[in-house]
């Protein structure tokens, strides 16, 4: 059984400090990769972020003023955000991470909800993690439309490399009604230092933003 060489687990540490934090790797809501995704060169050197919110939340606060989410189809979020993905689902894009999640902070529940899953599978690190928001305010996403999913989707996915370890992110964006769903997946080979191809990571957070949408009516 091969051991994990101390340049990787001095890398891979910071992700489990965020695990426990409850800090979402992106900003929910948002689609802009250039802005929100963390380049690999960030001192985690992980496929991870610093939290993107004022508060230390995992969920971005409402930037209209707060107060009652703007009316339409969707009342509240999925209060549990991590049953949203099914386990078999988790256990394909995330090898090795327990299918139970990370529920992601949030200011407001009646409003925004998540979750995460993260996991070193051997070499092979991959996150996902979805959010829901029903304010009808969350910025609309960028990238590549996606047919047949919610009323507007995009997908848009980013490379980045620091000292030869490469990183692939995909974020999927899905507005339905004033729902917004954002299902980010990435990863990287720390042994061979590359990243999943673009197909496979934008094939993974699409799949994931499917069975979160579904979970809306449920």
């Amino acid at each position: 059984m091969r051991s994990l060489p101390l340049t990787l687990v001095a890398r891979i540490l910071p992700v489990a400090v965020l695990a426990v934090a409850g800090v979402a790797m992106t900003t929910p809501g948002s689609g802009d990769s250039d802005d929100t995704r963390p380049q690999a060169a960030d001192a985690s050197s992980t496929p991870s972020a610093a939290d993107p919110t004022e508060d230390g939340s995992g969920i971005a606060p409402d930037g209209g003023g707060g107060g009652a989410s703007t009316a339409g189809r969707f009342s509240k979020p999925p209060a549990q955000a991590c049953t949203a993905l099914p386990a078999a689902q988790v256990k394909k894009l995330v090898p090795g991470a327990k299918t139970s999640g990370n529920e992601l902070k949030s200011s407001d529940l009646n409003r925004r909800s998540g979750c995460s899953w993260h996991a070193l599978d051997g070499f092979d690190y991959r996150w996902l993690d979805i959010s829901f928001d029903v304010t009808g305010r969350a910025p609309a996403g960028s990238g590549d439309p996606v047919s047949g999913l919610g009323d507007k989707a995009t997908v848009s996915d980013k490379l980045t490399s620091d000292d030869d370890q490469q990183v692939r992110e995909a974020v999927v964006t899905v507005r339905k009604d004033n729902a917004t769903i954002v299902a980010t997946y990435n990863g990287g080979d720390f042994e061979s230092h590359k990243a999943p191809s673009s197909k496979v990571v934008r094939d993974g957070a699409i799949s994931a933003a499917k069975n979160a949408l579904s979970a809306l009516d449920e």
